[in-house]
């Protein structure tokens, strides 16, 4: 296949899973929190407003382009959709094709781009609700294990102990943290994603995703108080996680 082409097909491709990934985001913590809310399947009913709840025709749920064409606003109830669903799209369309363009081989670059997914849509959730689900968090472990079961990118135990490792830390600063101030520093979905880091990258890479990942959220959390004003001491850990770990997989790709 031409390189462009394939440039092409795998931004078309983020824009379509960014596209997912908002229903992901916006569903997933709605079914946790009430179970009985017909918004709780991520797969049926289809698309709709979450202000009205209206259902959206195809026509406008093109990533991108109906939100645009649609300036931004509901057809039916004309409440402002939020900028995060086209920001998320756009990015998951550029970083497809960045990838895409970057590493020649296609299994390496889908599980680059897999793997940016879920980490993207866990960040999001973890931002907003300070939750990380076991929905995501789970299948991203063993995905990353069948990755390596498959294509061998490092060694299978490496990725098993990676996993074991990654839980074990930070349930370990937890019991730490919890025994000397008498309060939980973090959730067990922490833990969770760790693993599933430690699954995709191997334990090798836990020291420098959990350095980068703490560097990160040390220098958001004054730059968000200064910048917003916004006193509140607990952040969300896994958007830094996320981060941290995406780019430890990046490099080992990189450089593999």
């Amino acid at each position: 296949m031409d390189k462009f082409m394939e440039i092409i097909l795998m931004g078309g491709l983020g824009l379509l899973m960014g596209s997912f990934m908002n229903v992901v985001v916006f569903r997933i913590p709605a079914g946790i929190s009430n179970p009985s809310s017909p918004l709780s399947n991520i797969a049926w009913p289809g698309s709709c407003c979450p202000q009205c709840l209206h259902p959206i025709h195809y026509h406008d749920n093109i990533p991108l382009l109906s939100w645009i064409w649609l300036r931004g606003r509901c057809r039916y109830c004309h409440i402002p959709i939020s900028v995060r669903y086209p920001l998320t799209e756009g990015i998951c369309g550029l970083v497809f094709a960045l990838v895409a363009a970057m590493f020649p081989l296609v299994p390496d670059a889908l599980a680059i781009c897999l793997l940016f997914w879920f980490l993207l849509a866990l960040a999001q959730i973890d931002a907003r609700h300070f939750l990380l689900p076991d929905k995501l968090t789970l299948p991203l472990l063993w995905l990353g294990l069948l990755y390596h079961c498959i294509f061998a990118h490092i060694d299978l135990h490496d990725a098993v102990y990676g996993a074991i490792a990654g839980y074990l830390t930070l349930w370990l600063v937890y019991q730490a943290f919890r025994g000397l101030t008498g309060k939980e520093g973090m959730g067990f979905g922490d833990f969770k994603l760790l693993a599933a880091l430690g699954a995709w990258c191997g334990w090798q890479a836990l020291p420098s995703i959990l350095f980068l990942s703490s560097v990160f959220g040390l220098i958001y959390a004054p730059g968000r108080r200064f910048l917003i004003g916004d006193k509140q001491s607990h952040i969300a850990f896994g958007p830094w996680l996320s981060l941290a770990g995406w780019l430890s997989f990046l490099w080992q790709n990189w450089n593999g």
